[in-house]
């Protein structure tokens, strides 16, 4: 079996896609909240138009 099929995910707060553990996340999966840097960055947008 491919151990890629048993890998961690969270859903981005910003777009709301899932997304799926990543290798240089490993240290500090806990902390990822954002699946990208776009999304990273249109955090304060979002915020402001709730």
């Amino acid at each position: 079996m491919h151990a890629k099929l048993n890998l961690p995910s969270k859903t981005c707060p910003v777009c709301d896609r899932p997304f799926l553990w990543r290798r240089k996340w490993k240290r500090d999966w806990a902390s990822v909240k954002y699946c990208s840097k776009r999304c990273q960055g249109n955090r304060s947008r979002d915020a402001r138009r709730a």
